[in-house]
């Protein structure tokens, strides 16, 4: 499967952004669908992902309260709403997809371009 992520963009500390995920083609619904984020310098780490059947949704601990995942089956398309972002967000974001949930990235099959999040304090 191809996933085509946008939404990125720049926005002042406390702001909010909203991204996409499209999928080239229908989601089973074992599959989990998420994201990643990279910022300079640092390891790509676990944002959020969704379960597509069962829509359970796991979090990193930072993100918690505030950024929010979920899917549109229909129309084959996961959302990230952030809100009440930070500097510390600042950064690339991936969509990423596959059978097992992991927080590493190797644990994800199927991977997008990123998206670029910029946050000014």
């Amino acid at each position: 499967v191809q996933l085509q992520a946008s939404g990125g963009g720049l926005v002042q500390a406390g702001g909010s952004l909203r991204l996409s995920c499209v999928a080239s083609r229908r989601i089973y619904s074992s599959y989990l669908v998420g994201w990643f984020r990279q910022a300079p310098g640092k390891e790509r780490e676990f944002v959020a992902a969704i379960r597509w059947g069962t829509q359970i949704r796991y979090y990193e601990d930072s993100v918690r309260g505030r950024f929010t995942i979920s899917r549109d089956s229909a129309e084959n398309t996961v959302y990230l709403q952030m809100n009440s972002l930070e500097p510390d967000d600042a950064a690339v974001y991936y969509c990423v997809a596959g059978t097992l949930y992991g927080t590493t990235p190797k644990a994800y099959d199927y991977w997008g371009q990123g998206t670029l999040v910029t946050v000014s304090s």
